[in-house]
């Protein structure tokens, strides 16, 4: 080993020795704000059996839906910041609710310690076949003529979905009038029926319609192309670097948990995360696993709220 490995070496291990000397004691109880079945529930219900290996307590996974997440979220805010409950939280709970709601009960930056962000899975620009266009050149061109007289769907007010067609809307100048459905699922059959003709919607739901060629791909509303297609290009390449509209999910404590119980946390979940049979499941489910640092997870935090504070401020909109 050389002279600077094992200086590295020696300054990394009293920080691993810190963050593994913290345990749970008793149960550690994961809070999914929405009901089973859902993309942060399937993501609890993976990492819980490795966490409970890896502090040697029980794990649960205890679902408190509603209010698109503020139910499950005010009750993490306000429980004992001892490691022994985390929010499994949606991008939505954390940064859409606090922009959208008179009284969510709850600050996403405040009220929480971030651990980790757990996955990402991209938005992506669809229209129904019958619609001319077949890049994002051409599809801003068509809502141009079409004046207004067009329609996108969303999986409700306040989605990513509804917010990240509204911040393409604006960036491009052009308009079209919204649809809310009650769930991804409706909003992208009301698309291959040609209710609406032209939708942000999840990547994920909508990628097998594309290929099967109920709908077409414009762009991905992401950073990165997204693995399951390949081939449609992002709203970057596009030249609209700004509109970036994403669902994730990530794990945070109350605020105010200690900094080595945070360290410990994140090493456990993160871990888990990596775990083949986890990491298998999640990425078939057209997710990319992120295991992010804490501090990377306040930084997304904090950007996506102000993107979409923005947005509605400009589109005037408001769920209560």
């Amino acid at each position: 080993m050389t002279t600077r490995r094992i200086a590295l070496a020696l300054l990394a291990a009293p920080a691993l020795a810190h963050a593994q000397s913290w345990s749970p004691t008793r149960q550690v109880t994961l809070v999914v704000p929405f009901a089973p079945g859902g993309p942060n529930d399937i993501v609890a219900r993976l990492v819980a059996p490795h966490l409970q290996q890896a502090f040697g307590q029980n794990v649960v996974v205890e679902n408190r839906p509603g209010a698109t997440g503020a139910i499950g979220a005010r009750y993490v805010a306000a429980a004992p910041a001892d490691g022994h409950t985390m929010l499994v939280a949606a991008s939505g709970t954390l940064t859409i609710n606090p922009v959208v709601m008179r009284a969510p009960g709850y600050d996403a930056e405040r009220d929480f310690a971030p651990v980790t962000l757990a996955m990402v899975v991209p938005n992506m620009l669809v229209v129904h076949p019958g619609v001319p266009a077949r890049n994002v050149a051409e599809t801003v061109e068509w809502l141009r003529r079409e004046g207004g007289r067009a329609a996108f769907s969303s999986g409700g007010v306040g989605s990513t979905e509804q917010l990240g067609m509204e911040l393409f809307l604006r960036r491009t100048g052009t308009q079209a009038t919204h649809i809310p459905f009650p769930g991804g699922a409706p909003a992208m059959q009301a698309m291959v029926q040609g209710t609406v003709q032209a939708s942000i919607l999840n990547a994920a739901t909508v990628a097998p319609q594309v290929q099967s060629g109920a709908l077409r791909a414009i762009a991905i509303t992401g950073p990165r192309r997204f693995s399951a297609l390949p081939d449609v290009p992002t709203m970057l390449e596009a030249g609209l670097p700004e509109v970036i509209s994403a669902s994730w999910s990530a794990f945070v404590a109350p605020a105010g948990t200690p900094a080595p119980v945070v360290e410990r946390l994140h090493a456990a979940v993160t871990a888990a995360l990596r775990q083949a049979d986890v990491t298998a499941r999640l990425t078939q489910a057209g997710f990319t696993i992120e295991a992010s640092t804490p501090a990377e997870l306040a930084r997304i935090i904090s950007a996506d709220i102000a993107r979409w504070r923005q947005v509605v401020r400009e589109a005037n909109i408001e769920v209560n």
